[in-house]
């Protein structure tokens, strides 16, 4: 009998000491993993130079020979970033039309891949390499210059000015430039450069057109010819005036 009671006993403390356990068990606190950060979201190098400014021809040709994906890969998936020289279209606009129509498929790869830095650089690093040069583009190298400011990249035949800071945030920099770079693995002698339009001809005393200005000497030769008819019109003019006065007064005498 006490046997039994013993047993009973130890079966009622297990029943007993296995729920208090369940319970701490259910109001244990939840640990919430935290969420993992969002991706950072890359810079979408066409869609900048299309709404930047006037990089229009340079986003072109960066198009037409795929050189933008290039670009945009190393912006996108290394840790070095990328460093975009962007000519302006005045730029371009300097150069003779033939100076890139004239450039092989590979050729004019090149020259745009001659436009960007493997590696993301702000603006003020541009003095450290500018000490270091020359400096490796994705083709061949350009020689930066850094003087009071002043920011050049000077290729072959071109010397380029940095002419403001279109983007830069790492990895992603984009610089504007006044020049387009002319390397001189791709260009053996110098490009021909656009035609300068002549200026307007310059403005006389009085606003009159100076007379080596085309159609000035036939001008002035009109002018003078008007000037000798008045004078022979009010020469004329008083002569006959003249002649009336002295038939009055001869009339007058006479009576």
């Amino acid at each position: 009998m006490e046997l039994k009671a013993a047993v009973l006993v130890s079966a009622l403390l297990c029943l007993a000491l296995s729920r208090g356990a369940l319970s701490q068990r259910a109001r244990a606190p939840i640990v919430e993993t935290p969420a993992p950060a969002p991706a950072p979201r890359h810079v979408e190098l066409a869609e900048l130079l299309s709404l930047a400014g006037p990089y229009g021809k340079f986003l072109e040709y960066l198009t037409m020979t795929d050189v933008i994906k290039t670009f945009q890969s190393q912006a996108n998936d290394t840790k070095q970033g990328i460093t975009v020289f962007a000519p302006q279209d005045s730029a371009f606009a300097a150069l003779n039309e033939t100076v890139l129509s004239n450039l092989t498929t590979d050729q004019l790869r090149s020259l745009m891949l001659h436009h960007a830095m493997p590696r993301y650089y702000q603006l003020s690093a541009f003095s450290a390499l500018a000490a270091a040069s020359p400096v490796s583009m994705f083709a061949y190298k350009v020689n930066v210059t850094y003087a009071a400011g002043t920011i050049g990249v000077v290729s072959g035949w071109a010397t380029a000015k940095l002419a403001s800071s279109v983007y830069s945030t790492s990895p992603v920099a984009v610089y504007a430039l006044n020049r387009v770079l002319l390397p001189k693995e791709i260009f053996p002698a110098a490009p021909e450069m656009a035609p300068v339009p002549a200026p307007a001809p310059a403005p006389g005393r009085g606003g009159k057109v100076m007379a080596d200005a085309p159609g000035a000497s036939e001008r002035a030769a009109s002018d003078n010819a008007d000037a000798k008819s008045s004078s022979c019109r009010v020469v004329g003019a008083g002569s006959l005036a003249l002649g009336y006065v002295v038939l009055l007064v001869s009339g007058l005498l006479m009576v």
